[in-house]
């Protein structure tokens, strides 16, 4: 029995949604987002809030609850807060910067990255070291930290690359004589 599932999502002030089928349509003040339920699940709009509701009790049925559940309560976050990923560069000499829709990357390599926002994800760097991906979709934000993230991941001698702000790298030891 999903636990997660059972929860209605509340829907704030100044956020509506609503329900077509098995395609539910949130607004907010930060945009507009849908998502398309599979046909496990009955999604129901009632007195300010949506309720999910599993369609018989098949193992897909209970596994699609609860996803289907925190996909509906991520649109409602992401139409009022939005997400937000930071990134902080740590190495000599390794530097962001914003060029426009443009973040430009000087992580020792022999030529500069380039890296253009995609729609729905703006990207910005307050200091030259640090870098800030925020969107209304969760995914999006989190695909677009992490394709920058790949550029130079952090090593585990030197702690040189790009992270994320707050993540841990295991220090090693280096080779002895």
């Amino acid at each position: 029995m999903s636990r997660i599932g059972k929860k209605a999502v509340e829907l704030p002030s100044g956020v509506t949604a609503s329900v077509s089928g098995q395609i539910i349509e949130v607004k907010g003040p930060k945009g507009t987002r849908s998502f398309k339920a599979t046909d496990d699940v009955d999604l129901v709009l009632e007195d300010n809030a949506v309720s999910i509701n599993p369609r018989g009790k098949s193992k897909r049925a209970r596994q699609q609850w609860g996803m289907s559940r925190t996909m509906v309560q991520n649109l409602v976050i992401g139409v009022t807060e939005g997400f937000k990923k930071e990134l902080e560069i740590q190495g000599v000499g390794y530097r962001a910067q914003m060029q426009g829709n443009v973040l430009k990357l000087n992580l020792g390599l022999s030529h500069d990255v380039e890296y253009t926002a995609p729609d729905g994800v703006t990207i910005t760097a307050p200091k030259q070291t640090e870098i800030v991906v925020e969107g209304i979709d969760q995914q999006a934000v989190g695909q677009v930290a992490s394709e920058i993230r790949a550029w130079r991941k952090p090593e585990p001698y030197k702690g040189k690359g790009i992270r994320y702000k707050d993540e841990y790298i295991f220090r090693k030891e280096g080779k002895k004589k």
